[in-house]
């Protein structure tokens, strides 16, 4: 059986849940830790940008005037708006099987967890090894899947992004729990607000929450959802973590993190998560 370090973490800003991300990254890889399955939510919400996507993309009066935070990830992709949702994050030495290969080998192995989660709440997902770019590559990361994520009648569910470094992987990724997923063009620049409204349709019709997922999209939903009861953070999360047990014989070891990740975490959240000029740097 594997062992892995399970992190079930408090809500908290963008830019302490990267900053988190990788100062775990950093001690995972050099052999400190154990690998990590953490999961987290965000407060308040937060748009995070990919790694290289143009800060062009978002209006941050608008996000600001709103109460969002904005933040740059680690991993590459499209804009997220964080809130209401799950996310998860993977970190694993670079010598780890499940790491082995290229990203989307590992994108592959990853998913067979996930989708085997989704599952235990009742949802049939797909993981479809075709990368679609449909829309001809917009600024928000659920318009279109990319390789190995998680779909459901065709929507988009779970979207992902990994980084690779010397010392190990980082994958992390948003399972939206419920709510407009058309909120995150109220963040992003548009010549005008035609344009804005007419963008979000556009998202609503791509992508999923795995309420719509349970609901409105499963032939048979389980019955406990049906008798009303709420698909949680907590549920959701729960479900996770088996079918990350079960898929890679896992057992976890419940814990937080080190002294010394939280330091690294302090100091990454200041120096360059919560930096201006490096959200702001393309």
């Amino acid at each position: 059986m594997r062992q892995w370090r399970l992190i079930y973490d408090l809500p908290t800003a963008g830019r302490y849940n990267m900053a988190i991300d990788e100062a775990i990254l950093l001690a995972v890889g050099a052999g400190r830790v154990l690998p990590t399955l953490r999961l987290y939510a965000w407060e308040p919400p937060c748009l995070s940008l990919g790694y290289g996507q143009k800060a062009s993309d978002v209006d941050f009066a608008r996000a600001s005037a709103l109460g969002w935070d904005v933040v740059r990830r680690p991993t590459g992709g499209r804009a997220i708006l964080h809130t209401d949702e799950l996310t998860y994050s993977v970190t694993l030495p670079a010598g780890d099987p499940i790491a082995a290969g290229d990203v989307v080998e590992s994108y592959r192995r990853l998913s067979r967890a996930l989708a085997a989660g989704l599952e235990k709440l009742g949802v049939s997902p797909q993981a479809d090894r075709r990368a679609e770019r449909a829309g001809g590559g917009g600024a928000v990361c659920f318009e279109t899947p990319s390789h190995y994520e998680i779909t459901v009648g065709g929507r988009k569910l779970i979207g992902s992004a990994q980084v690779r470094r010397q010392e190990g992987i980082l994958q992390h990724g948003s399972l939206p729990l419920c709510g407009d997923l058309g909120r995150i063009n109220e963040a992003l620049a548009y010549p005008d607000e035609a344009a804005r409204e007419n963008a979000k349709p556009q998202v609503r019709a791509r992508a999923a929450t795995l309420a719509e997922a349970v609901y409105a999209l499963t032939p048979d939903p389980p019955r406990r959802w049906m008798e009303g009861k709420e698909i949680s953070w907590r549920a959701a999360a729960d479900a996770i973590v088996e079918g990350f047990a079960e898929t890679f014989e896992i057992t976890f070891e419940r814990g937080g993190l080190s002294d010394a990740e939280r330091a690294e975490a302090e100091r990454l959240a200041v120096e360059v998560y919560g930096n201006e000029d490096y959200t702001r740097r393309r």
